[in-house]
């Protein structure tokens, strides 16, 4: 018995002096928060380095890859900020495809896309009552959907994590509306012993149950309960029954593919305002001769960063991530040419980022590397660059809104993004001490355990306000 203590303590004792021996550089208050966490010190790489070259700095395996999870989105946005430019919008465009004739249109209508990453059905409300203010009301042609302006690649929305129905998971497309998700809304008539089942946004050939059965069950995985069949994503069924204990829910899934979920939702808004679409829905590209009607327009770039990294979201962030790879003339934009423009555009700004993997540019991905150093190079380059007022905006406020609304002891002090994956916790940014300096700081951390390390992420920042 004592002989296999003395075995296996000796390797034991040699890994915690390998851990003392790289805590070393930290301040003693860090190595033990960082020793609390149960950790090794290999999980961990950070950075913290004053923006103005003077305070306190220090690093942990600052130069190893790992993989940053959300904070992945902090170099596309700012990425794309310098390579696009803070007012840069992207077009949803309208052609008539044949002549117009009093307010018939003798042929098709034609709809381009060009990767809005906020194209949502209050803004096509709007385009489509442009085309009718126009002057057309009857489409005897078909409705022509020109997706073209990305390639087309291969995406498995159940690749991820086996979850294809969730709208995080949906790929980035031309004509990407409403980031592709359907609204199930049950309201539950108590009286009735039934539960209302609405759905957003208006689906043209879409039919369900308008009410459901309720039960006395606890409200404990109620989507389960529900048995929903999305086998036909137009007819969707519920064979369970809605928990009463719940009260109303909404249930967000992303059940068509682009092209059929944008043709429905535009049939829908088209004919909801007195428009008839004779023809077909169909993709093809705008015909030569086709005449312009109107353009929908984006939000300023400055105000879609905002939503990528304030709420996270994936969606607009591989839309932005491959306009980014847009050049004038070349093929459409791939998930490869948007890499070799970020890495060129990092090399002529001086930002060393060696170790840097791209595949989708929102984090969302199991091959995506990054260091702590070259994270925090990024940010340095940022906060000294043209475009600091909108990226250091796009962040977080700690305690505030966004991801990190709930870390409320450094309210207005921290503008950090974090990042979540199983086994991956992040967050990096920036820190404003109580003495006025700013900081920057990334904290990531890689283990099969990395949420009992977010605690360490806290005193981080805490101790670096304290500075």
């Amino acid at each position: 018995m004592c002989i296999g203590l003395i075995v296996f303590a000796t390797p034991l004792r040699a890994a915690l002096a390998q851990d003392d021996k790289e805590l070393a550089a930290l301040p003693a208050p860090l190595r033990d928060a960082l020793r609390s966490t149960g950790l090794p010190a290999s999980a961990f790489a950070l950075v913290v380095r004053p923006l103005n070259r003077s305070g306190v700095q220090f690093a942990l395996n600052d130069t190893l890859p790992v993989s940053p999870a959300s904070t992945m989105k902090l170099v596309t946005t700012y990425a794309g900020l310098e390579l696009l430019g803070p007012a840069f919008r992207w077009r949803t465009e309208s052609f008539a495809a044949g002549p117009l004739h009093d307010d018939v249109l003798e042929g098709d209508l034609v709809i381009r896309g060009g990767g809005d990453p906020k194209l949502v059905v209050e803004n096509l409300w709007s385009f489509v009552q442009r085309i009718r203010a126009y002057g057309v009301r009857e489409v005897r042609g078909d409705l022509v959907l020109d997706r073209s302006a990305f390639a087309s690649e291969a995406h498995d929305p159940a690749l991820f994590d086996g979850e294809p129905l969730r709208p995080y998971n949906t790929g980035p497309d031309a004509l990407l509306l409403n980031f592709k998700t359907l609204s199930f809304t049950f309201a539950p008539e108590p009286d009735a012993r039934r539960a209302r089942v609405i759905v957003s946004p208006p689906m043209a050939g879409m039919k369900w149950p308008t009410s459901i059965d309720t039960s006395d069950r606890p409200c404990l995985d109620w989507r389960a309960q529900l048995q929903a069949d999305f086998s036909n994503p137009l007819e969707p069924e519920f064979r369970g029954a809605f928990p009463l204990a719940c009260g109303e829910r909404v249930w967000n899934v992303s059940l068509l593919d682009p092209a059929s979920y944008f043709g429905a939702v535009f049939r829908a808004l088209w004919e909801a305002s007195g428009g008839v679409l004779a023809g077909q829905i169909r993709e093809g590209p705008v015909p030569p001769k086709a005449r312009p009607i109107t353009v929908q327009f984006s939000p300023p770039l400055a105000e879609v960063i905002r939503d990528i990294n304030k709420f996270s979201n994936n969606v607009m962030a591989r839309q932005l991530y491959l306009t980014i790879g847009a050049t004038p003339f070349a093929e459409p934009p791939s998930s490869e040419r948007s890499a070799n423009v970020i890495r060129g555009w990092l090399a002529s700004r001086g930002i060393a980022m060696p170790e840097l993997v791209l595949e989708n540019g929102s984090g969302l991905s199991r091959i995506e590397r990054v260091s702590a150093r070259g994270l925090a190079r990024l940010l340095a380059a940022a906060f000294e660059g043209p475009f600091m007022p909108e990226f250091v905006a796009s962040l977080p406020i700690a305690g505030v809104d966004g991801t990190l609304l709930n870390r409320r002891r450094f309210a207005t002090a921290a503008h950090v993004k974090g990042g979540m994956l199983e086994g991956v916790r992040a967050i990096a940014g920036y820190v404003q001490a109580d003495s006025g300096r700013r900081y920057v700081v990334v904290v990531i951390v890689n283990h099969a355990r990395a949420p009992s390390a977010e605690a360490f992420q806290d005193a981080v920042i805490e101790w670096v306000q304290s500075q």
